[in-house]
């Protein structure tokens, strides 16, 4: 299906914050009334101060979903991808994906583990867990090998004798 990503502008911050609050509460178990009154707010003003970092994935003029890509020093993280429910299944996050990982080595997320068919497309493009909590899975294109410590040689004291 044919899509373009758009800048986001102040004017969709109401449309981001859905979304993004439809990431969250489709998938987040056990939350309390007072716990999803938070996240509510804190996601009505993170949403705003990062509104550079969205993208809208637009179908035919229409905002269909949302993507927010956030740089890191030596990789990047892809925060949040949301796409509308007729219109996923179609090819849009995978290209949008594929389309991060030519553009970068190193490439971060995470998805909640009750999101068994995001899981299922990001372990397709060569994601792997790194760590996981006790909702979501913690997913890198790469796991970055730690180095081998170089053997250090004990230096020894000659006692005196």
């Amino acid at each position: 299906m044919e899509y373009k990503l758009e800048e986001s502008t102040t004017r969709d911050v109401n449309i981001l914050v859905d979304y993004k609050l439809r990431n969250i509460f489709d998938y987040a178990d056990r939350l309390r009334d007072d716990e999803m009154a938070r996240i509510i707010d804190y996601i009505k003003k993170v949403v705003p101060k990062y509104i550079d970092e969205y993208k809208n994935i637009v179908v035919n003029s229409k905002i269909v979903g949302c993507v927010n890509v956030k740089k890191e020093d030596s990789y990047v993280v892809l925060e949040d991808i949301y796409i509308e429910e007729p219109y996923r299944n179609r090819g849009i996050g995978t290209s949008i994906i594929k389309d991060l990982l030519k553009e970068n080595e190193y490439v971060k997320l995470c998805v909640w583990k009750r999101n068994r068919r995001a899981y299922a497309l990001y372990e397709s493009l060569g994601f792997q867990v790194e760590f996981e909590k006790e909702e979501r899975y913690h997913m890198v294109n790469k796991i970055e090998e730690k180095p081998k410590k170089k053997p250090t040689k004990k230096t020894t004291k000659k006692k005196d004798k």
